[in-house]
């Protein structure tokens, strides 16, 4: 069983990519032999066939096990299918489901009655639209520069993808900011590729404090600071009094006991941080120079 559902595993990785080829050969043009489409098309019926008994056995055991019946396909899905291809996934189901929410300005996602929803998304607005600008005249440049049509037909669907993930992940960072929770919790988000949540009273204090930060996204330092900056910049420091462990974006575990993030408008978020913590026992925190008036901890 463990050899069929580690070959289950490394095929449903290659399955993605190969079904993409075979559909950009079609649409390019390219005749394929139909013994070798049939192949393709066999191989992956018969991985989905495999994986689907595999989500069924699996579903019937953590059953039995007691977990209700979404926690028991969550558990399957999870048995079967390899963490890299479950992020991927997941990541541009998210990513679409934003781009529909954006489109059809809706809400933002995950802010409930009493919460503080804390944008971050203008301060990347320009970069972003600069970057689509980009794609659209590369795909036009190559739109008369290739002249194979095959090659044309492979990067014009590629520029086209392109364009729509970088709007796509725009569309995500508006309509998933960060949250302040009515309960005092911080809810820190970057589109659909990062969600860390910080319990209440994990938090210690918090400050205006603007900072040009350098690293990865959410990549702890050697204070064991995450920096989550938005154009280059954060306004707000957040410390605690714990660390808290998160999964990055590519899926890698980190755990800080600070993080410095980016808010379009900081002020509010940290009044709102502050007047959330409890009454008694709090000190000062002395804010950076220009970054805003002194205020109370957490």
């Amino acid at each position: 069983m463990k050899a069929v559902r580690k070959g289950v595993r490394w095929s449903l990785a290659a399955l993605v990519p190969g079904e993409v080829v075979l559909v950009l050969c079609v649409v390019g043009g390219v005749r394929i032999a139909p013994a070798a489409r049939l192949a393709v098309e066999l191989a992956a019926l018969v991985v989905m066939a495999v994986s689907t008994g595999l989500l069924a056995v699996d579903h019937r055991r953590h059953r039995r096990d007691g977990l209700d019946r979404r926690s028991a396909f969550l558990a399957a899905v999870g048995d079967t299918v390899a963490a890299p291809v479950r992020r991927v996934i997941a990541h541009e189901f998210f990513l679409t489901t934003s781009f529909l929410r954006w489109v059809a300005r809706r809400g933002p996602h995950g802010v409930r009655d009493g919460d503080l929803p804390v944008p971050y998304a203008p301060g990347q607005t320009a970069v972003m639209y600069g970057f689509l600008f980009v794609c659209v005249v590369e795909t036009v440049a190559l739109a008369f520069l290739i002249p194979w049509p095959v090659v044309h037909a492979v990067t014009l669907v590629l520029d086209i993808w392109g364009c729509y993930f970088v709007i796509a992940l725009h569309a995500s960072c508006v309509v998933r900011p960060h949250v302040i929770g009515a309960d005092g919790s911080l809810r820190l988000r970057f589109g659909a590729l990062l969600d860390i949540r910080i319990p209440a009273d994990r938090i210690a204090s918090v400050r205006l404090d603007r900072k040009f930060p350098d690293g990865k996204l959410a990549a702890v330092g050697e204070n064991g600071v995450a920096d989550m900056a938005v154009a280059g910049q954060t306004t707000v420091t957040v410390e605690l009094n714990e660390p808290v462990r998160y999964v990055r974006a590519l899926g890698r575990p980190a755990e800080a006991r600070a993080f410095r993030f980016y808010a379009d408008d900081p002020a509010p978020a940290v009044a709102a941080l502050r007047a959330a913590g409890p009454s008694a026992g709090t000190d000062r925190t002395r804010d950076t120079p220009g970054s805003g008036p002194v205020g109370r901890t957490r």
